[in-house]
């Protein structure tokens, strides 16, 4: 009994766990966290072996340490002035690269004079191929007046793809720019709760309008875009080639001294996509990403444009699917548990079905660019291995309290046998010899019983029996053992009762049966009287089972010899 509350309590306290849980969100947060995590191996495990392959007409001119350093001991002051950034571009169309893009943002500046500005704004009018960056926040209207965008720079939003991440206010790039060219995008990002970037927005709203990021824009004016369906906010999940300095990497200062004739750029910019951006981690543009902490934003556009031009944009599986497999997986582990009869063997073949689980999921992402879920269907399967063990040891422990039932108890009587009354006689006659204690015994009997039955018949006289021991259960104390001796013979072990106290209860008893009306069969009714024998453990009484035993018993005769319906 004990064992089912516990295993009850435990169900109960668990499920109140569950609940609570998903009521303030907290289980949800968790689970989905962990699941980040699981992304974020398998991709390393993908990047690490090498099975994804990056394109390599996709190039960064980076500004890097060395390059950081080349423009302030050269130009005194960062940023660098417009007009060399015109010139580098100058330099590179020369060699008819697909596209140039900036994943610098152009704003207004106290060091760059208007000449140079102008430069540049020239530079966006003369080529069609060339795009740069904007920046949308939250910024308060007092601090900048939300400025309102040409029409020019908005995309339509996917079908069902609406709930796109808003903004309110805008960090407007130059105003000859804006006229100039419609190759503007955002750099936006997108990142999970703990901080790592998993996620691109495809476009984002401000102002009731929809505005592409960077990479989308480059990736659907050239017409390579891919067919791929984003999530309900407008987002996509990246799949990443490698860690930081995956795409190749050309020292900014190198292609500068190469523009302003101070040098040879041993490279050819033909047909490549070509990215300037920051690397130096001075300059404050780093990301966290799934396989690296420490990730240029510009690779992460970079990888973004990669993505969408070659179709491994990563696809996530519904919570329907997840829950299907979750599904599928605990029936399989409820399967194992209740139908194998070594739960060991149970616990191997569920965690065997939950590794190649793993490992499908793995390549699913490696070869499909499927997102499966790893956590949530696990937790459902080993939560129902915890219920299934639970179920298992609840039937066992039934099963194992109706046989031990049925092996103890006296099926007329319902009291304990005549075999459990000789164990039990046994273990009291140890105990009190190891720790020096006491205990009684009554053995009663029916009077007249014999001649009850050929009056009544038998039927009556088991009903009789049933009453009787019914009687004595229900009136002695909690830790007294009432069997059935044999015939219409009973027994009564009192642990720690003197022989004082032993035939007090025994007289009590006697006097309860005799005042109590017995029903019989076919609504007769009779009184019945029982006679008692006491004996206690000790130096009279004797100190093993069979002593006790005869000891009450000749007392239970003397009794029925004197009259019956006594105790001796």
């Amino acid at each position: 009994m004990l064992k089912k509350f516990l295993y009850a309590f435990w169900i109960l306290i668990l499920l109140i766990c569950v609940f609570f849980g998903l009521r303030n969100n907290s289980y949800e947060t968790f689970i989905q966290s962990m699941e980040n995590r699981t992304f974020d191996i398998r991709q390393n495990i993908q990047v690490n072996s090498g099975v994804r392959k990056h394109n390599k007409d996709i190039v960064i001119v980076a500004i890097d340490d060395a390059s950081y350093e080349y423009i302030l001991d050269n130009y005194g002051e960062w940023p660098l002035p417009r007009d060399k950034y015109a010139q580098m571009v100058n330099y590179v169309e020369k060699q008819h690269p697909e596209n140039i893009a900036f994943d610098l943002m152009f704003v207004k500046s106290m060091k760059s004079g208007d000449m140079a500005d102008n430069t540049l704004i020239n530079i966006f009018k003369k080529y069609n191929n060339v795009y740069t960056a904007m920046n949308l926040d939250d910024q308060p209207k007092d601090l900048r007046i939300p400025p309102q965008l040409p029409d020019k720079l908005t995309v339509k939003p996917y079908p069902n793809a609406s709930d796109a991440m808003e903004y309110t206010n805008c960090r407007v790039i130059l105003q000859g720019i804006l006229n100039a060219t419609s190759n503007i995008g955002m750099i936006n990002v997108s990142r999970s709760e703990d901080g790592v970037l998993r996620r691109m927005p495809l476009y984002l709203k401000y102002d009731g309008k929809y505005y592409p990021q960077l990479g989308y824009l480059i990736s659907s004016k050239t017409g390579k875009l891919k067919n791929f369906t984003p999530d309900k906010d407008g987002s996509v999940i990246l799949n990443w080639y490698g860690g930081a300095g995956t795409f190749e990497n050309i020292p900014m200062y190198k292609l500068l001294k190469a523009a302003e004739g101070k040098g040879k750029l041993n490279y050819n910019f033909k047909n490549k996509t070509v990215y300037f951006g920051a690397t130096a981690a001075s300059l404050f543009d780093i990301k966290t990403v799934p396989v690296d902490k420490v990730y240029p934003g510009v690779e992460v556009q970079a990888t973004y444009v990669n993505n969408l031009t070659d179709g491994s944009l990563i696809k996530k599986t519904s919570p329907v699917v997840n829950i299907i497999l979750g599904i599928i997986l605990a029936v399989l582990t409820a399967i194992f548990v209740l139908k194998i009869e070594s739960i060991l063997v149970a616990l191997g073949l569920s965690v065997t079905v939950y590794f190649l689980y793993t490992i499908m999921t793995y390549y699913l992402m490696v070869y499909k660019n499927l997102w499966v879920e790893i956590v949530p269907p696990l937790n459902i399967a080993i939560l129902t291995f915890i219920a299934a063990v639970v179920i298992r040891y609840l039937i066992k422990s039934r099963d194992f309290d109706k046989q031990y039932k049925l092996a103890t108890t006296d099926g007329l009587t319902d009291l304990y046998n005549h075999r459990y009354f000789q164990e039990q006689m046994l273990r009291y006659c140890n105990h009190a010899k190891r720790y020096n204690t006491i205990f009684s015994l009554i053995i009663l009997d029916i009077d007249f019983f014999k001649k009850f039955n050929d009056n009544y018949g038998h039927q009556s006289g088991d009903v009789v029996l049933r009453q009787v021991a019914y009687t004595l259960k229900k009136n002695v104390r909690a830790t007294d053992i009432v069997c059935r001796y044999g015939g219409e013979e009973m027994s009564i072990i009192l642990p720690n009762a003197k022989k004082e106290e032993a035939v007090s209860i025994a007289q009590k008893l006697c006097d309860m049966v005799a005042a109590k009306m017995f029903k019989l069969s076919n609504n007769r009714e009779s009184h019945v009287t029982i006679s008692l024998g006491v004996s206690t453990y000790g130096e009279t009484d004797g100190t093993e089972p069979s002593k006790i035993i005869e000891s009450a018993d000749k007392r239970l005769y003397n009794a029925k010899e004197h009259g019956r319906n006594r105790v001796n």
